[in-house]
């Protein structure tokens, strides 16, 4: 369980640098492979090389390392919770599905995993299941922004336009400078013509450090 949530922690931190270039990101990878290369059956350095090729959106590459890290260890929590996350974008749906429920199986309510299988619900049109999901997991997280903001753009993308206000306000109150949310709220304020309170949010982001050039589709909005 520790190493499981030490591997997200490395994996949120390295998708975060956001500075580092594309190609330092493939120095890294090449690195990993070329350790990987003396040692096949290094658990540690196929995780580490497979977290490199989401980086670079390798998708294929992150599955067979995942699939060979269950391979020699068929309970790994990190390898099944980003196999699954790699299944998702290989449009792979009933596998993400399986190895999000076997993290669940492993580690009962676990948020991540919990999240995951609702926003792959929702893709996967399942939207009573995924709204279900997402309810029991606010419910036993209400202080989680992600969880809040999560159903709001389930609600968002249904026209629930009232809903997805509220919750993205709940997300606000506990992470305020969060850009995301604070966009999204933007967002919907303008669908419902409260544009007083859109540019309100507008000017927030700009205090935050977002350019009013990456600003000014919703500024036009607004007129």
């Amino acid at each position: 369980m520790k190493r499981f949530l030490l591997h997200i922690l490395m994996m949120i931190m390295a998708m975060g640098a956001s500075a580092q270039s594309h190609q330092d990101l493939r120095d890294s990878l090449a690195k990993a492979s070329e350790l990987l290369a003396y040692n096949v059956d290094s658990i540690d350095l196929r995780l580490k090389k497979a977290a490199w090729n989401i980086e670079l959106k390798q998708w294929e590459y992150a599955k067979d390392d995942y699939d060979k890290v269950l391979f020699l260890q068929p309970d790994n929590l990190a390898a099944l919770y980003y196999r699954a996350y790699v299944n998702e974008r290989l449009g792979r749906y009933n596998f993400a599905r399986r190895d999000y429920e076997s993290v669940l199986q492993q580690v009962p309510g676990n948020f991540e995993a919990q999240l995951g299988l609702a926003l792959l619900n929702e893709k996967d049109h399942r939207k009573t299941d995924a709204m279900d999901m997402i309810n029991r997991l606010i419910n036993q997280y209400p202080d989680s922004a992600v969880a809040y903001a999560a159903r709001a753009g389930m609600e968002r993308d249904r026209g629930m336009t009232e809903l997805a206000e509220y919750d993205y306000t709940e997300a606000i109150k506990r992470d305020p400078n969060n850009v995301d949310y604070l966009l999204a709220r933007a967002d919907v304020y303008i669908i419902e013509n409260k544009k007083r309170l859109a540019r309100k949010d507008l000017e927030q982001l700009e205090k935050l450090g977002v350019s009013r050039v990456a600003l000014l589709d919703f500024y036009h909005r607004l007129k």
